[in-house]
């Protein structure tokens, strides 16, 4: 018996090894590309590699002098890189008038300062007498606006010169971790980060630095004048009036013991949060040291001197000679000064200084947690 060819099923194998066929040859493909991809990175990366290698021969082989492409701008070519910035306003108009002539100006100075503050509106006249001192010598000011008023500030004649930043209810700590990365004030020498209530008769600025410079000193406060400042928290901060500088303090009190013998904060080594000065290798440590959310910045006074660039009982100081008032004026959640002291401002206060001393113990948990977890750091100044 004959029986009929049997083409179906033949006809489906044929269908079917097409199908894996193609399957086989899309996958061949994309492993190819991922494979022709990784090698061009591998390409690039080895030829970047001996760019730096050949870069750092002609500079004399030394790491120092190399030219690292690990910022963030690996896909960019050397000398379009901008690795820092300045305070410096730049008019829409007239592009070779205001701003080459200030950048001019400032070239010619012997410091760049930049001068930056939390102020509100009631402090407008305090302000205004401080902001033109270190305009009168070329230094930048920026002005940080915890009050949300800034058009009220439009009326001085020296206010288009400044830089306004507004955030509502937020404290110079705050203001300088978010607009003071090193990188952006790479320009400035020194960095003046100051309370808003402070009675600068006495003080110049240009001679402060000049002491500053000359003593060797990288992180400094300017002292309190004894008899006008209403609210002087620490010894160390008083005004020696026989001395141009000092280091430190002596305090038989049993609470405070501060000797010659004595190492540290608050005996030596130390300045207070009110009025700091800060050289650009001290800033560039310290911006690091301030935390995101712990915004009042107590603790941090303690902690300064680790950034001194050395020996914090010689490298930071209260200059005497280039004084200042503390005139103690609350400012956030304070009332007016022209105003009866309301009970919300009270409660206010109250409220911010339990914040404050809970930040404190916070940030004191933080520095020996990272000590604690940090085996390769070594604490230089540990007994």
């Amino acid at each position: 018996m004959k029986y009929p060819p049997r083409r179906a099923a033949t006809c489906g194998c044929g269908y079917l090894a097409a199908f894996l066929t193609l399957l086989l040859v899309a996958s061949l493909q994309i492993q190819y590309h991922h494979l022709k991809v990784d090698l061009g990175r591998s390409d690039f990366d080895a030829a970047t590699a001996t760019q730096r290698r050949r870069e750092g021969g002609r500079r004399g082989g030394g790491s120092a002098g190399r030219w690292s492409r690990k910022t963030g701008a690996e896909g960019l070519p050397r000398g379009i890189v901008e690795t820092s910035s300045d305070m410096y306003l730049r008019p829409l108009w007239d592009s070779a008038g205001a701003a080459t002539k200030t950048s001019a100006k400032s070239k010619n100075d012997r410091y760049k300062a930049l001068l930056a503050m939390a102020v509100g509106i009631e402090q407008m006249q305090n302000v205004d007498t401080m902001a033109r001192k270190f305009l009168n010598e070329s230094y930048t000011v920026m002005l940080f606006h915890y009050d949300g008023n800034v058009d009220g500030w439009r009326g001085l004649e020296w206010s288009d010169k400044a830089i306004h930043v507004l955030a509502p209810n937020q404290t110079k700590w705050w203001f300088a971790k978010r607009f003071l990365h090193p990188s952006v004030v790479a320009i400035y020498d020194f960095i003046f980060l100051w309370d808003e209530d402070l009675g600068v008769e006495k003080f110049d600025p240009r001679r402060y630095l000049d002491i500053m410079v000359s003593e060797g000193l990288e992180i400094t406060q300017p002292a309190l004048d004894p008899d006008l400042s209403t609210d002087i928290h620490h010894r160390i901060t008083i005004r020696n009036k026989m001395t141009k500088v000092h280091r430190r303090v002596y305090d038989n009190r049993p609470s405070m013991n501060c000797s010659d013998d004595s190492k540290g904060p608050p005996c030596t080594g130390w300045v207070e949060g009110m009025a700091p000065v800060f050289s650009r290798a001290a800033w560039k440590c310290v911006w690091h040291l301030i935390q995101n959310d712990l915004i009042h910045g107590w603790g941090l006074d303690m902690k300064l001197g680790y950034c001194a660039q050395g020996d914090r009982a010689e490298k930071v100081g209260v200059i005497d000679s280039e004084y200042v008032v503390h005139q103690g004026i609350p400012s956030l959640g304070g009332p007016s000064h022209t105003s009866k002291i309301p009970r919300r401002s009270l409660d206010l206060r109250t409220q911010i200084r339990r914040k404050s001393s809970a930040e404190l113990e916070k940030f004191k948990e933080r520095w020996d947690k990272a000590v604690r977890e940090d085996d390769e750091w070594l604490d230089p100044f540990e007994a």
